[in-house]
C-alpha cells in the first residue's frame, strides 16, 4: 500500500528562530508558526482559528533561516511531519508531532534596526527560497 506524508504551510513566525547545533555541529533551528483559518460556522458568523505548529529545519538552510528571519516574518513551508518522544526531567513521556523542513521559502523580508516589520510597501516579498 503506497503512502505520503507531505505538508504545506504558510504562516507567520511566532518568535525569532533559534539556532543550535548537535554535539556532531550539525545546525539545526526550531520555528514557531502561527497558520489561521477562516471559516464561516452553521450560523453564518465568520471565525477564524489559529493552529501553532512547530517547524524543525536542518543543515545549512538552518542557518541562513535563522539569520534572515525574525518574529513576524511570513513564509512557506514544504516538509513531512515527524512524531518524536523523549523522557522528561520528571520521569514522565512526552510526545510531539512536528513538522521537519525540506523548503522554507521567505515571503517578506526581516525588518532592518530604523524599521518595523509592517515597514515593508505592501505587497513587496523577498520570494527568498532556500533549498536543502
Amino acid at each position: 500500500m503506497a503512502s505520503l506524508n507531505r505538508v504545506f504551510l504558510m504562516g507567520n513566525l511566532t518568535h525569532d528562530p533559534e539556532l543550535r547545533h548537535t554535539s556532531s555541529g550539525t545546525a539545526v533551528t526550531d520555528l514557531g508558526l502561527a497558520v489561521n483559518r477562516r471559516y464561516t460556522n452553521g450560523e453564518g458568523q465568520t471565525k477564524e482559528e489559529t493552529l501553532f505548529i512547530t517547524v524543525v529545519v536542518w543543515g545549512k538552510q538552518a542557518g541562513v533561516v535563522a539569520e534572515y528571519l525574525a518574529k513576524g516574518s511570513l513564509v512557506h513551508v514544504e516538509g513531512r511531519l515527524h512524531f518524536r518522544s523523549w523522557e522528561a526531567k520528571d520521569g514522565g513521556r512526552r510526545t510531539t508531532i512536528e513538522v521537519v523542513a525540506d523548503r522554507v521559502q521567505f515571503l517578506s523580508r526581516r525588518p532592518g534596526p530604523a524599521e518595523s516589520a509592517d515597514s515593508a510597501p505592501e505587497g513587496e516579498t523577498s520570494d527568498k527560497e532556500v533549498p536543502f
